[in-house]
């Protein structure tokens, strides 16, 4: 049997354990709350620069993205008119990089991947502008700069030259996410008429 002096000790002992594992239940979660909240910050002001970017890139003409420009025209209810352009992004950092807000950055290091996107025109078959490239949001309009070669500079040095080592490394190596080409080719398509 049982007596009603180990009964009450062990519920006594119980509700020691209820307490402890709630003390530390919470101060697990007030460790996630606190985490999760200064991560959020920089992961938000990360999803504003990409949206900014592919903003920016998609209202530009291609000439404007410094690269070839296409002279590309197509028939929309009998009017000429320029195809939509369709961007991917990718940020490999900003400056200054210490910025907690969209309106303190003043330049951003990244990756574009855009298809003209010609009505029934896949995108195997689209024109394309892709590269590393450096916006900068204190002007307006913002301004565009593509890493390209020159006749004297080819396309690696041309890089180091333009871009920050801390951003030149990640840029020979990265492009866009799985989950950015994924959007980029369903956005592509919808806009191609596909």
């Amino acid at each position: 049997m049982v007596s009603r002096a180990s009964f009450a000790g062990w519920y006594r002992h119980r509700y020691v354990w209820v307490a402890a594992i709630l003390v530390a239940v919470s101060a697990g979660a007030a460790v996630v709350v606190r985490t999760a909240g200064s991560q959020a910050e920089p992961a938000d002001l990360q999803g504003q620069i990409l949206t900014r970017m592919r903003t920016i890139l998609e209202q530009a003409d291609p000439e404007q993205h410094n690269h070839a420009g296409h002279n590309l025209q197509q028939v929309a209810n009998g009017e000429q008119t320029k195809p939509a352009v369709i961007c991917g992004v990718h940020v490999y950092g900003y400056e200054p990089s210490e910025a907690s807000k969209l309106a303190d950055v003043q330049t951003v290091y990244g990756f574009h991947l855009c298809g003209v996107a010609e009505q029934k025109r896949t995108w195997d078959w689209a024109v394309k502008l892709a590269g590393p490239v450096i916006m900068d949001f204190s002007t307006d309009p913002p301004g565009i700069q593509v890493v390209e070669a020159t006749e004297d500079v080819i396309f690696i040095d041309r890089l180091r030259q333009m871009f920050p080592p801390k951003y030149a490394e990640p840029a020979q190596k990265e492009a866009l996410s799985p989950s950015e080409m994924v959007d980029l080719r369903r956005r592509y398509d919808a806009a191609a008429g596909l």
